[in-house]
């Protein structure tokens, strides 16, 4: 148990942070998981990284499970937006392009890859994961819905899929296979989920 007005170790609480600490954390975080890994990164580290005393740290975040987590939700209160190029395919090319800049480089993947890694190893980091893409996909309807009011995809299209469909062979070379991404891989995964999107391929099975 926590004294009354004390937030459970590790959750956030509306006001009790200053965005300027909570930023300061986060940014400690991306950097140890980027130079350490989810294995090698810990309290002490972020402390003295971020310049936030250890026992603020213990207090607030808990753990380094808390600190994660809470880099994953800061990352999602970010402003991005799904691109609105005019046309399906263009919409998800630049969609798939952005995943191929983010693991185009060691120093730009390093962070990302790192995030699924602790996924991996912590229920709490998995979970936290999910819901940054849960919320991700969320921003993307917007895609499909453009989509089906220009006719290039049917009523009832299933966007989150879709964007799982154009994302997933970049992420399997990224972080599986260990190949190369690159523009030409986006442009042609694009490519391929359009043509199903048109037909049909992402709405809901039958039953």
């Amino acid at each position: 148990m926590t004294a009354q007005g004390d937030p459970t170790p590790g959750t956030v609480r509306p006001g009790g942070r200053t965005a300027r600490t909570r930023s300061a954390v986060r940014d400690a975080v991306l950097t140890g998981l980027a130079e350490h890994g989810y294995p090698g990164l810990t309290v002490e580290y972020v402390a003295e990284r971020s310049g936030v005393h250890k026992t603020t740290v213990y207090r607030r975040w808990g753990s380094v499970e808390g600190l994660v987590a809470d880099a994953l939700d800061l990352a999602g209160e970010d402003t991005w937006t799904p691109p609105d190029t005019g046309s399906l395919e263009g919409d998800l090319r630049a969609l798939a392009r952005e995943v191929t800049e983010t693991f185009g480089s060691a120093s730009a993947a390093a962070a990302p890859t790192a995030f699924v890694a602790a996924a991996f190893q912590s229920d709490r980091a998995a979970e936290a994961l999910r819901a940054f893409y849960t919320e991700r996909f969320a921003r993307c309807e917007s895609v499909v819905r453009r989509a089906v009011e220009r006719d290039e995809a049917p009523p009832g299209t299933d966007a989150a899929a879709v964007v799982r469909a154009v994302s997933a062979p970049l992420f399997f070379r990224a972080l599986v296979t260990r190949e190369p991404v690159d523009a030409p891989l986006a442009d042609q995964t694009a490519a391929a989920v359009a043509i199903a999107v048109r037909a049909g391929a992402y709405l809901p099975a039958r039953r």
